[in-house]
Formats: structure tokens, C-alpha cells, sequence
């Protein structure tokens, strides 16, 4: 049976991919499904949980502020680093884990020319 997947998120997953060089097992890995569950997203076949529609839009919206200062190459490698300001963790752990306040302080501070 096929399901109406919101336009508007099937535009979070192009931007992702489009300005943060976001792959699709990556959104697969980051919000806990497979590479055929994004695909069936895309298509309309499938429609995300509203939880996983929150953690896509936090992540496309940090992709969105990180598209200010790196290219997608630069930010899809931001996202996988450990992080001094996050106490080594990996930038995308605490969007998933709803902390994506901590990740927008740390590109905040990028636009205020700090170091990071």
C-alpha cells in the first residue's frame, strides 16, 4: 500500500544530500533504518515516524547553518568528527540524541569567528 510521504520532507533528505553531502546509509544509520526505508520515503511508498521526521529536520537544519562555512564534502565530515566542544563525542550523537542545541552553540561561535 502506498503512503503519501510530505514533500517537504522528501526536501530535508535532497538538502541533506544536495548541500551536506549526505549519503543515504548515512540517514539510514543516524536515525536507525535501512537504506531502503530512506528510498521508500523518497518515493512516497513509505512514510517516516513523526520522531524520525524530527531527527531529520535537526540534522538537515544543522546541515543547512554548516552550508554557511564548508562545502558538502567539509560537512558530511563535520558531522562524523569527534568534537573538542562535545567532549570528543561525534557532532551527529547529540542531534540524535535531541541535543541539537549543542551542535548550533558550536557553529554559532564558528560564525562569531572562535575557534573551534
Amino acid at each position: 500500500m502506498k503512503t503519501e510521504t510530505a514533500p517537504a520532507f522528501v526536501q530535508l533528505i535532497e538538502r541533506l544530500r544536495d548541500t551536506g553531502g549526505v549519503k543515504t546509509t548515512d540517514i539510514a544509520n543516524f536515525v536507525g533504518v535501512s537504506a531502503a526505508t530512506v528510498s521508500r520515503w523518497e518515493t512516497g511508498r513509505e512514510a517516516p515516524r513523526p520522531k524520525t521526521e524530527l531527527l531529520v529536520s535537526n540534522l538537515a537544519f544543522v546541515v543547512t547553518r554548516l552550508g554557511e562555512y564548508y562545502r558538502p564534502g567539509g560537512i558530511r565530515a563535520w558531522l562524523y568528527a569527534r568534537h573538542p566542544q562535545l567532549d570528543g563525542e561525534r557532532v551527529i550523537a547529540p542531534i540524535r540524541a535531541g541535543r541539537t542545541e549543542d551542535v548550533l552553540a558550536i557553529i554559532d561561535r564558528l560564525g562569531a569567528d572562535a575557534c573551534l
